[in-house]
């Protein structure tokens, strides 16, 4: 369901396909696991609509358009670019779009067997994506706000969390994270930043990293958002190589970096111990997968 209380059917998929770009209606239609603030369906083999479901705001979807067509050219793993706008209508007053469908397997859903080519390719798209953005580029909506900017957020997630879930870890998480309080700012030109990289936002194929997909939280800022990946997305050990092939990161960077992926960490197991909990936007598969990023965090640095 969504704010508006739209069920969110094939059916009614297919009739705003059928009223705005009826020569993609007959085409097959299902709908994909997973999806919170937008709902996926996935049209015929190449295809994929997404529908603004829990999201108050088309903004996200209107980045997407904006930003996706321009930045995919040069992006060295596939990503969605959008094809179809779909506008609101009396029959669903939300924004929809139809997309270029990227295959694989969310992370969440499967693995990486392949760690030396998920670094080398996690890497390699960072690399290109995080360049200099220009002048209208949107703004950090706060995904990207320095840890000292986000106590709250990480207060919420580290005080939100079950015993058995964090138990004696919670004095070295708050280690972690009071280090890069304490560690300066970003003080380079903004860049490319796609700002929420996690398990269900990045695909994989035979064992390594093959797409990546929801770009909502696009922003030019800090790179570090993005560099938590290292440690939420890749097998222990895989960074000191992701580093490497990556290149210069200057330490209050990957302080930060580390932090951010300490939160992340703590969000997805969050949303697993919700799933658990049967509560609304649980997600059940997340909870292992955010255990495993934090104990890579807690780890040590990646090099």
């Amino acid at each position: 369901m969504t704010h508006t209380d739209t069920a969110v059917t094939e059916e009614l998929v297919r009739d705003l396909l059928r009223d705005q770009h009826p020569d993609l209606a007959e085409l097959p239609l299902r709908e994909v696991d997973g999806g919170w603030g937008n709902q996926m369906w996935r049209l015929g083999d190449d295809l994929a609509v997404r529908v603004q479901r829990m999201d108050p705001w088309p903004a996200a979807q209107l980045k997407e358009r904006r930003w996706l067509p321009v930045l995919a050219p040069r992006l060295p793993l596939p990503v969605p670019v959008p094809v179809r706008s779909g506008v609101p209508s009396e029959r669903f007053p939300k924004t929809w779009t139809v997309m270029t469908w990227v295959p694989g397997r969310p992370l969440d859903l499967g693995t990486i067997t392949r760690a030396d080519d998920a670094s080398d390719a996690l890497a390699a798209f960072l690399r290109a994506l995080h360049v200099e953005a220009p002048a209208d580029a949107p703004a950090d909506t706060g995904r990207g706000a320095h840890p000292r900017d986000s106590q709250q957020g990480f207060d919420h997630f580290l005080g939100s969390l079950d015993a058995a879930a964090i138990g004696p870890d919670a004095a070295a998480v708050r280690e972690i994270w009071d280090d890069a309080v304490a560690a300066p700012a970003w003080d380079g030109p903004p860049v490319w930043v796609h700002g929420d990289l996690h398990p269900a936002n990045v695909v994989v194929a035979d064992g390594t990293l093959a797409g990546v997909v929801d770009f909502g939280d696009l922003f030019a800022g800090d790179p570090a958002v993005d560099l938590a990946a290292a440690w939420v997305l890749l097998p222990a050990g895989a960074g000191e190589r992701f580093f490497a092939a990556y290149g210069d990161v200057d330490q209050a960077t990957l302080r930060r970096a580390r932090a951010h992926a300490a939160v992340k960490s703590l969000f997805l197991l969050v949303m697993g111990q919700n799933g658990e909990r049967g509560l609304p936007g649980g997600k059940p598969a997340w909870g292992p997968a955010g255990r495993a990023a934090l104990d890579r965090v807690l780890a040590g640095r990646t090099r």
